[in-house]
């Protein structure tokens, strides 16, 4: 009767499974993409036709998001994420269909669901944990990145021509972002519109920070190289309070694997001959 329960339970998922595959694979009208709509913001002529996805806005939105902010949007594409998930998801069941059946048990069936989660939500993890690395990335550059652009720009040189020279000489993403807002400008977009779309595509405070300075500079007519001196002294503020905060931290993270870990093992050295003694003499007592 257990294994009958078992094969009804494994077909209502597999038919309830269906639907959601239809729904995440199939295309839609109506909805139009994240990235067309943030080009179409900072670019009125950039509004276009792009791919649409019968999926739940707020999904498509923070796959996208996660792509733009990991630098992967060129190379891996929302549709193939979401195919992912569903391909990842369906094998997951298939497989915990066939685990759970012969041996029906409560932990059979807690460890099949806990495999489909993961196998579903594996690729969101994937793609948000490269964003993160990027913007940590990001976040550690900037400082360095802006004394340069503040260096070049006393001795002589414009704002863009000086962002050029830093993006040349980096090799991070931050130097990437930058030279793709010199990028964007070169192809007809303003300066206010380009470094619009630098704030959109990270999530670094400082960062968007530093392009609504430069934007409130030119829109005000104030001094580029004082602003930007004025960031750098900020963000190298900024960068020694955090330091000092993770150094502040170093303690209380230590302590539970010195419990843990280190003190347990060292009770064993230091009092386990004394123990062993005990017990020998309490022995010969008796």
């Amino acid at each position: 009767m257990d294994t009958v329960m078992i094969a009804i339970v494994a077909v209502v998922l597999v038919a309830a499974a269906l639907p959601v595959l239809a729904f995440a694979l199939a295309p839609a009208a109506g909805r139009e993409s994240l990235s067309v709509r943030a080009r179409a913001l900072v670019h009125p002529a950039a509004r276009s036709t792009g791919p649409r996805y019968l999926a739940p806005a707020a999904l498509v939105a923070r796959v996208e998001r996660n792509l733009a902010l990991a630098g992967l949007a060129t190379k891996w594409s929302v549709a193939g994420i979401m195919r992912t998930k569903v391909i990842l998801a369906g094998a997951a069941l298939v497989l915990g269909v066939l685990f759970v059946a012969p041996q029906p048990s409560p932990f059979r069936v807690l460890l099949a669901l806990a495999v489909l989660v993961v196998a579903y939500l594996g690729p969101d993890l994937v793609v948000w944990g490269r964003a993160q690395e990027r913007q940590d990335a990001i976040r550690e550059e900037l400082a360095d990145t802006l004394d340069q652009i503040t260096i070049s720009i006393e001795a002589g040189l414009g704002l863009e021509t000086a962002i050029i020279r830093a993006g040349e000489h980096g090799t991070g993403p931050l130097a990437q972002e930058l030279l793709r807002t010199i990028q964007d400008m070169r192809v007809g977009l303003s300066r206010k519109e380009a470094y619009t779309a630098l704030a959109e595509r990270t999530s670094v405070t400082d960062l968007k920070r530093f392009a609504r300075a430069i934007m409130q500079a030119d829109a005000y007519g104030v001094s580029v190289s004082n602003v930007v001196r004025t960031q750098s002294k900020d963000l190298r503020a900024k960068r020694r309070q955090r330091a000092e905060e993770k150094a502040m931290k170093v303690p209380v993270q230590v302590l539970f694997p010195l419990m843990l870990c280190i003190l347990p093992v060292l009770f064993i050295v230091v009092l386990g001959p004394a123990v062993v003694n005990l017990v020998t003499v309490f022995e010969g007592v008796r």
